[in-house]
């Protein structure tokens, strides 16, 4: 499949006009959740804790709270600070993990290797770094178990970005379609609004395969819509019912408020902090828009509306103690446009709702890309724009987990106690992690990460303590939730880093391979073989087991590695790490694709194909630099065949430091650099190259030495014609189908979650081969029990 890389829209613009569209844009995509907390704000402060009173004091200090708190959270704390704590234009919870891990050694992924960090993707600002700064940076890099707590706060916030995928659709539209108990009674509200809920849920999960794309041109004009509709019903009931509500923004409310209601102010400020709910899509979508456009969309449009509908909403309730029903947002609308406002706040509930759904998918993606998720289907549903992905499993336990949330809560109050305490969780964790990226990352003295920490870090601390207390009203839920999907992953994740240790104890050596020969029974059978293997260097166990049940293996050998890197994209032109695995002769090769978090895996036949292509361009290449065609210093940084591996080179376009004698095509798209760089086991001088914008089409010019093509090196063609006529007998895709076992003498949690935890999960989720997409008459599984 053949995506568009880079960012949904392209942001290289930067006039006016293209931002302002980007901001346009951004406003169905980021800011449909956060548009629609007006509908159960106020309704969930006010469900029991606090009651509303000929005073005003109760009102007008939630008012002053909403204010404040839309102001320092989502205003100060994500579009002045954490926004420009990106990794590469991209945002959220693995952005921040992937830029710390790249400023300090903390990672817990295998198979690093010195050759990433030549990544365009892997940019590193090196301001000065102060004093301070290192000492942290050296604390954290001593202690194993910072790494290990680090890598678990990272997990506890994709958790809970998951728990909020799951609670916002249900209160979303709930609190939309409950706007018809006002037009019905009780006793058929009581049977309408559950039902038409649960439906409106199935459909929107159901829809979910078709991609986000193929409705999507209509989410922006919808939620400004109903910005715009909010703003107005603010705006008209400030001024028919108390203009003077604007005082109440004065945080001297807040003060008269907490001295009046006491502990029943401090537990409804679980209803309260339902305002900043959506604040975290601002920085996990950036990658979708840019920096400038989040930014004006927020500051001149949304968050004017949402003050002013909240400020509407309490200009109406500071005249109407006496409501017949509940307090809500559709008790402050008249009744001439009621019914238009209904099926507006429905559709805005719907695109909020479809934002976080897809938000889900995506850090679910990320996890399972950095070996933290068991595998799962991942489905591209555009092939022009990057990451709108589908994940069928993931929707279809979502939709029965939101229905069933809907109908075991049937309320707001509790739906909004669950929703709050994970919302207030997942920027909890972003608050720690950027005060690490301004240390670690942007250099600034420690004392301002602490006053970052501790001033936003204490306003978030309120709320989720009053989230907490709640937490046999419905805050259990995403604590259960978050405790279960913890410990799925983290078992995934240490049994993964187990096993990647006990091949790199237990491969095999070079001279074993190269031993192998018709004088031990070993016969090479035509096609190409690939053995997939999580080590960069070395020759795998199941290799070697593989070829001592089977005393055959492929003429062309390739060793394949598909790792994950602490980026978010690779360009494809630096995807293919390439090298020779032996002599020329042996026809043994190895190659590294690597993926950021990002990315989306291509599929078995693209992969296929594209892999041909690589290796036949490495041959050449290896051909022309090996007779000193190719101007390179490097003469002496290839090991020798007979003691170990030959260094790898980045395929993508090849370039040169001296001017090659071949012709240039410029209708192919510009790609990368070729550089030879050492394994993370063998680090040798790594040599550069200066890219260029044209790929090399290996064709002679009529300028050269060599008169033409068909008296090239007949070693060179030997070799490609051994390849293709390889890829024409086949391809067999070589995997291990692992059985792990805890050793003896392991503890009783280990035996637990290596013994049944994590097998039970790999048993009962996609297999590699599925993951890959090879075709069943394709594939070799080699079994392989791992004691670890």
């Amino acid at each position: 499949m053949d995506i568009d890389y880079g960012k949904c829209w392209d942001t290289s613009k930067k006039s006016w006009k293209s931002t302002l569209i980007l901001a346009y844009q951004s406003l169905g995509v980021v800011y449909g959740d956060l548009s629609i907390s007006p509908l159960y704000v106020y309704k969930s402060t006010f469900a029991e804790d606090i009651h509303h009173s000929e005073t005003n004091e109760e009102i007008f200090g939630v008012l002053s709270f909403v204010f404040w708190t839309l102001t320092l959270v989502p205003l100060f704390k994500y579009v002045f600070i954490v926004l420009r704590a990106d990794d590469n234009g991209e945002g959220g919870t693995f952005a921040l993990y992937s830029l710390i891990c790249r400023h300090a050694k903390v990672s817990l992924l295998p198979n690093r290797q010195v050759a990433d960090e030549a990544l365009s993707t892997y940019k590193l600002e090196h301001p000065p770094e102060t004093k301070n700064s290192s000492r942290v940076k050296l604390l954290l890099e001593k202690h194993k178990f910072l790494h290990t707590a680090l890598l678990i706060l990272v997990l506890l916030g994709t958790c809970m970005v998951i728990g909020d995928g799951l609670l916002t659709p249900a209160i979303s539209v709930f609190s939309a379609v409950s706007g018809l108990e006002l037009s019905m009674s009780r006793d058929h509200h009581q049977y309408a609004v559950i039902p038409i809920t649960c439906f409106i849920l199935v459909c929107l999960f159901a829809l979910q395969h078709y991609g986000t794309h193929r409705v999507g041109f209509c989410f922006a004009p919808i939620v400004l819509i109903w910005l715009l509709c909010i703003s107005a019903l603010g705006l008209y009931n400030i001024i028919h019912w108390n203009p003077l509500v604007y005082k109440a923004l004065s945080p001297y409310y807040m003060v008269k408020f907490l001295k009046k209601t006491r502990k029943g102010g401090w537990m409804s400020l679980g209803g309260i902090l339902l305002c900043i709910t959506g604040s975290e899509a601002m920085f996990a979508d950036l990658g979708h828009f840019s920096y400038s456009a989040i930014q004006i969309a927020f500051t001149f449009l949304v968050y004017p509306a949402l003050i002013l509908a909240y400020m509407g909403q309490a200009a109406f309730l500071s005249k109407h103690h006496h409501t017949i029903h509940k307090i809500g947002f559709y008790v402050s609308v008249p009744d001439c446009v009621r019914w238009p406002v209904l099926v507006i706040a429905i559709l805005a509930s719907v695109v909020g709702s479809q934002a976080i759904i897809s938000g889900t998918f995506s850090i679910i993606n990320q996890s399972q890309s950095l070996g933290c998720f068991p595998r799962v289907k991942v489905v591209h549903t555009s092939a022009k724009i990057h990451g709108q992905i589908y994940i069928p499993e993931i929707n279809w336990i979502l939709m029965i987990l939101c229905v069933a949330v809907t109908i075991g809560f049937r309320d707001t109050k509790h739906m909004g106690n669950a929703s709050g305490l994970a919302v207030m969780a997942v920027m909890l964790v972003t608050t720690c992690l950027t005060s690490l990226v301004i240390i670690l990352c942007w250099n600034k003295p420690p004392i301002l990460a602490l006053g970052f920490l501790l001033l936003f870090g204490s306003i978030e601390l309120l709320y989720f303590s009053a989230s907490v207390i709640k937490f046999l009203e419905g805050a259990w839920l995403p604590i259960l939730l978050a405790l279960f999907l913890v410990t799925v992953m983290f078992v995934w994740h240490y049994a993964t880093v187990k096993k990647y240790e006990y091949d790199l104890h237990n491969k095999v050596s070079l001279e074993w391979l190269l031993a192998l020969g018709p004088s031990l029974g070993i016969t090479r059978v035509p096609g190409i073989g690939l053995v997939f293997t999580d080590l960069t260097s070395g020759i795998p166990a199941n290799f070697s087991r593989f070829v001592t049940n089977l005393p055959a293996y492929h003429r062309i050998l390739v060793f394949v590695c598909v790792k994950s890197v602490p980026v978010p994209f690779v360009p494809p032109a630096e995807r293919y790490l390439v090298g020779r695995v032996g002599p020329a002769a042996h026809r043994s090769y190895r190659c590294i694709v690597r993926y950021g978090y990002r990315d989306v895996h291509q599929d078995v036949d693209s992969f296929e194909s594209e892999l041909v292509s690589r290796l036949a361009d490495f041959i050449r290449y290896d051909w022309y630099k090996t007779h000193g065609i190719i101007d390179n210093e490097d003469d002496g940084s290839r090991s020798g065949a007979s003691s170990g591996e030959c260094r790898l080179t980045v395929i993508g376009t090849l370039a040169f430091s001296g001017t090659p004698a071949f012709e240039l095509e410029d209708n192919v798209q510009p790609a990368s650099v070729s550089v030879g760089f050492p394994t993370a086991e063998s680090v040798t001088d790594v040599i550069e190259m200066q890219p260029v914008e044209r790929r090399v089409r290996f064709a002679i010019d009529n300028e050269s030495e060599v008169d033409s093509r068909e008296e090239m090196d007949g070693q060179l063609q030997e070799e490609l014609e051994d390849l293709y006529a390889a890829q024409q007998a086949g391809t067999a895709f070589v995997l291990g189908h692992s059985h792990v076992k805890a050793k003896q003498g392991s503890s009783m949690l280990k035996r637990l979650a290596i013994n049944y935890g994590y097998n039970f999960l790999r048993r009962n989720c996609r297999g590699a081969d599925v993951s890959l997409k090879v075709p069943p008459a394709s594939l070799l599984e080699v079994g392989m029990a791992y004691i670890v």
